[in-house]
């Protein structure tokens, strides 16, 4: 009788290791895909991360390139106007320089 006792007990600790291996076997596949899955999400964040600053960086070059335009032909016509005020104080200068010589 103690002899099938201690089958049983045996019997039982030899399901209880079998049990607790699959068990850990079962926890390391979970872990493993939870990881690959995990390692998969943030590469998606770092492309979509990317992506968003490239389109941003893109608009601000847009920007940029429109301001630059902008301020280009502003400093062009400010440019044109002192071209207009020198040319007049150019003749006025002259004019000067000529009445004062001749009287």
């Amino acid at each position: 009788m103690a002899s099938e006792t201690v089958k049983r007990i045996l019997a039982a600790e030899a399901e209880a290791d079998r049990l607790t291996s699959e068990a850990r076997a079962r926890a390391d596949d979970i872990i493993s895909k939870a990881q690959q899955n995990a390692a998969i999400a943030v590469q998606k964040r770092l492309f979509d991360a990317k992506a968003e600053a490239d389109r941003i960086r893109l608009e601000n070059e847009k920007k940029l390139d429109g301001y630059k335009k902008q301020k280009q032909e502003e400093y062009a016509m400010q440019a044109a106007k002192l071209k207009v005020s020198c040319e007049k104080n150019m003749d006025k200068a002259v004019e000067s320089v000529i009445s004062g010589f001749f009287s």
